[in-house]
């Protein structure tokens, strides 16, 4: 059996994040080789995943960037099982190092083959699970390509939101970053009128119907005041059409024209995990 330092130790902690104790144990069951240990606290890793594969991993914490073009941006879940792990500094800071990765890819795919120091990222969450002890996952991707993108993570990591331009100027960050404040606010759904399926149309418009019925509204009456309600669930649904949260007064639309009045919102995306 090698005799395994101090030094050995904390070298292989400070490269995989295991515990002091999990981590002499892998040098020691390794000989001392650094390489064999690493793999062996991955083993350690998928037998822990392996166990807890059905577990639910709701909690966790959620980051988005974006690359220093400001023409990309990223926002992911790094899910675990309990709010415990999911406010540890250490697995905050995890979450960014994957989304540091994430901001260069464009699939949740590739960024689980991508390079992660000594291994990819999947083996890598494998590796991990058995440092933790819970299951992890990546729970949400979501990409922007635009102009210019925004990005604001809400206090606590719980909600992340993209936000893209259709121009870059001065004043962009400022504007993206209160839009993206807007969506993680008021969560719509679309970013207009065109954005609302089909299925939620026809859904609120039969909702509406029956809440007018049940008030006693003659069913000749029905289509058009319906129609009005449907343009109320417009208004508070869609981005561009809500209320500006700093100014309610104005709709986004016009908060974003009294800024730049050629400029135009072009996308959004959020992440949430409440």
């Amino acid at each position: 059996m090698s005799n395994i330092t101090a030094a050995e130790v904390n070298k292989l902690r400070k490269a995989t994040g295991a515990g002091m104790m999990d981590c002499k144990k892998a040098l020691v069951e390794a000989n001392g080789n650094f390489e064999s240990a690493i793999e062996n606290l991955r083993k350690k890793g998928q037998k822990v995943a392996a166990k807890r594969a059905d577990r639910e991993s709701s909690e966790g914490a959620v980051i988005a960037m974006v690359n220093e073009q400001m023409n990309k941006g990223v926002v992911i879940s790094l899910n675990c099982e309990t709010d415990f792990v999911a406010k540890n500094e250490s697995f905050i800071e995890f979450a960014k190092s994957l989304c540091k990765i994430a901001v260069n890819c464009s699939s949740v795919e590739e960024l689980l083959s991508s390079k992660y120091e000594s291994m990819n990222v999947s083996e890598k969450l494998i590796e991990q699970t058995g440092v933790i002890g819970e299951k992890l996952e990546i729970g949400s991707f979501e990409l922007i390509n635009s102009e210019y993108v925004g990005f604001y993570i809400h206090a606590g990591n719980k909600i992340a939101t993209l936000v893209g331009l259709s121009n870059k100027f001065e004043g962009s960050d400022e504007l993206s970053k209160n839009i993206a404040m807007q969506v993680a606010a008021m969560n719509p759904i679309a970013l207009n009128e065109d954005g609302v399926s089909k299925d939620i149309i026809e859904k609120e418009i039969e909702i509406a119907k029956e809440q007018l019925r049940a008030e006693g509204k003659p069913e000749s009456m029905l289509d058009n005041i319906a129609k009005g309600k449907l343009k109320k669930f417009f208004k508070e649904s869609t981005l561009i059409n809500q209320a500006y949260i700093k100014d309610n007064k104005s709709s986004v639309n016009d908060y974003v024209k009294s800024v730049n009045q050629d400029c135009e919102i072009t996308d959004f995306k959020r992440v949430a995990l409440v």
